[in-house]
């Protein structure tokens, strides 16, 4: 299938909107092949390694000494955020739950398609992201900061999870358990060991850093936002989780309680260790940076370890729930496809596309600003999702209507506060968000014939 599918009429895609509808309630191919426990190790995998690698000294540049408190309240505007994904969810659980939850909210049409794939575009940068950082924390032993080495080793573990991904889902489950495991116990000892070892004394507190204000705060809330954005994961696997119904839900509130306890000991760890200075000089790998005088040589190198496993996992995860997405936009006739001679199944090419767009991210963008573009991306994508469920779905999941309003405030406030930081740090960046999302919603208008389209449900 290609661009042919240009202008589908309506009846064309209410025929593969209820198609779709029976397929994915009836989902038997990996049915219950994820548990619980691999659920919230998926999800905590690419929080944590994001939240706490790549973004920690970005979200110290904005605040300054508050930043820890800026990922207390991304988890509270997660949480408002994640009620409208839980509600949808456990209504209508599926591989893809966020091109079913907008599907499910506007039709099979263009702005339900464009959030989607601003979604997914959004989980590819966040691969791209990790994938660097996993890089940077591995050459730090040797000095090396930048050069080829950076992106060859980001393009290779990318293809570790490649590779992973094939085996099956089982095996995403399985060794994302494994290695949450060891990276929020690793990850805890070194936060508790750093504060023990700095007499729990806050050095990113000791200096007035008079440029940091309360619109620099509401600004580091959008990456902090964005470093807990990993349990859309969750709902994009809702379909092959066990007992979906009950445990979508429960996967995604463990997974947020996980990830805040986590970071708030991490970042107290590195604000003990560091002034606010040296955190922004270091934001690459500010975890390493601290490690090293708070607990030596061999603190220093645990560390290394650490973040080249957690950012492993967070690229895994990421890689498994994206390429399934990108299946089920295809299946739904929401993007184009193209098989490119490629045998096998629809998802065994999506997940083709995602490592191969997530390689070339790593290999040609800036951190700061994939960050950025990410944030601004997931921001949309997430106020759409909630006006969807508040206007046409709220009476039939049965959603509390103000708490969705507060939800889509949050959003809105935290995205304005972001958006006038970049105007003046990188105005550039905006331009590329703004000519980024306005070109996804015209594609997908001209592939599609509509904006929107009754429910098929409507009909009868």
């Amino acid at each position: 299938m290609g661009l042919q599918a240009r202008g589908r009429t309506y009846n064309e895609l209410k025929m593969k909107a209820l198609e779709m509808d029976h397929q994915h309630g009836d989902d038997t191919e990996n049915k219950g092949s994820i548990s619980l426990g691999g659920a919230v190790a998926m999800g905590t995998g690419v929080m944590i390694g994001a939240g706490i690698f790549a973004l920690t000294g970005q979200i110290a540049q904005l605040a300054g000494p508050l930043f820890p408190l800026s990922f207390v309240a991304g988890a509270i505007v997660t949480s408002f955020s994640a009620y409208s994904y839980i509600k949808m969810s456990n209504a209508f659980p599926s591989s893809g739950g966020i091109a079913m939850i907008l599907q499910k909210a506007y039709g099979p049409g263009a702005i339900a398609a464009a959030a989607a794939l601003l979604m997914a575009l959004s989980m590819v940068i966040s691969e791209s992201l990790v994938a660097r950082t996993f890089a940077t924390y591995v050459l730090r032993p040797f000095d090396i900061t930048g050069g080829p080495l950076v992106p060859v080793l980001a393009v290779g573990v990318i293809l570790f999870a490649f590779l992973v991904n094939i085996a099956g889902s089982r095996s995403v489950g399985l060794l994302s358990l494994i290695m949450a495991v060891v990276k929020i116990g690793g990850i805890a000892l070194f936060g508790i060991a750093a504060l023990w070892a700095s007499g729990f004394q806050f050095a990113a507190a000791s200096e007035t850093s008079p440029g940091f204000d309360i619109t620099g705060f509401v600004a580091s809330v959008a990456l902090a936002i964005l470093a807990f954005k990993g349990f859309t994961t969750i709902t994009n696997s809702g379909g092959e989780i066990t007992d979906p119904h009950r445990n979508v839900g429960r996967t995604i509130m463990i997974s947020i309680a996980i990830c805040v306890v986590v970071y708030l000991i991490v970042a107290f760890a590195v604000g003990s260790s560091l002034t606010i200075d040296q955190i922004v000089a270091a934001k690459d790998y500010s975890l390493a940076e601290a490690a090293a005088p708070a607990l030596g040589n061999a603190g220093f190198y645990f560390t290394v370890v650490l973040a080249a496993v957690a950012t492993a996992s967070g690229v895994l995860a990421s890689v498994f729930a994206v390429s399934r997405m990108l299946a089920m936009l295809t299946d739904m006739n929401m993007i184009p496809h193209r098989h490119f001679g490629m045998s096998g199944p629809i998802r065994s090419h999506t997940l083709v596309y995602t490592v191969v767009i997530a390689s070339v991210l790593a290999v040609f963008f800036d951190l700061t600003r994939i960050a950025s573009l990410g944030a601004f991306f997931y921001l949309v994508m997430d106020m759409i999702v909630h006006w969807g469920v508040l206007r046409f779905m709220r009476k039939e999941v049965k959603a509390n209507g103000l708490v969705i309003v507060l939800a889509l405030m949050f959003d809105a406030i935290v995205l304005v506060a972001f958006t006038s930081m970049k105007l003046k740090s990188d105005p550039l960046i905006v331009l590329y968000a703004v000519i980024a999302i306005t070109s996804v919603f015209a594609f997908q208008r001209i592939y599609l014939s509509s904006w929107t389209a009754p429910q098929p449900s409507e009909e009868h």
